[in-house]
């Protein structure tokens, strides 16, 4: 096999026609993050966050401070592409060039974010840079084994179950058992078709609804 280094991913700008991703900006997009999730009526997006939530700003731009700073996990803020609206991050993590695997993790998709199409095409972003520009042969979704909505949300993006780390973690004071699945290079091209398709306008009626789900597609 090539056992040359992948590189290692940078901040860049990837564009596609509902979203795009920047690098995590603070001053740039902490006000409308801040506003996107604090308060008790989004308590349920950090619930299976490693951090969060915030009790005040000050803790909060802290965190976003730090996370704008850190290589692994390099952090990207999801944008409306007209408005240029910050609507939520995910980051690159655990990232490993020599075995050329890496990992999508970190995610927060604000409620405006949520279940949209532009949610769906910010991880087809996400996966086509991995593969395509960066070279891995490995892309990793892990999550809480509580989490239903993440392990949902994994097998619908494509990604393959590989099965459960028992007592993996412990997070805000809680075992965590770690779901694991995971997405190969060879298996991208038919990922992608299908991301494409389920992304293309045909696919959408006038109200915005999707005609064909992405898991039919595949």
């Amino acid at each position: 096999m090539d056992s040359s280094l992948a590189p290692r991913p940078q901040r860049i700008t990837m564009e596609g026609r509902h979203v795009m991703l920047a690098p995590l900006d603070p001053a740039a997009h902490g006000d409308d993050l801040w506003e996107g999730t604090r308060g008790t009526e989004n308590d349920a997006l950090w619930q299976y966050l490693f951090d969060g939530p915030y009790p005040d700003r000050a803790s909060f731009d802290a965190q976003m401070a730090s996370n704008a700073a850190s290589e692994d996990p390099l952090f990207f803020a999801i944008l409306d592409r007209h408005s240029q609206r910050p609507l939520g991050w995910a980051a690159y993590m655990r990232i490993e060039p020599r075995h050329r695997v890496i990992e999508i993790g970190s995610i927060l998709f604000t409620r405006v974010l949520q279940r949209s199409a532009g949610a769906t095409e910010a991880m087809y972003l996400m996966a086509r840079h991995v593969f395509e520009d960066l070279g891995y042969r490995r892309y990793e979704w892990k999550c809480n084994a509580r989490n239903e909505p993440s392990r949902r949300a994994a097998l619908r993006l494509g990604f393959n179950f590989e099965g459960i780390f028992r007592q993996h973690m412990i997070v805000k004071g809680r075992n965590r058992d770690t779901a694991w699945y995971s997405m190969l290079d060879r298996e991208w091209p038919s990922r992608k078709a299908a991301f494409e398709r389920w992304l293309a306008p045909s696919n959408f009626d006038g109200n915005g609804a999707q005609k064909v789900p992405l898991a039919r597609l595949r």
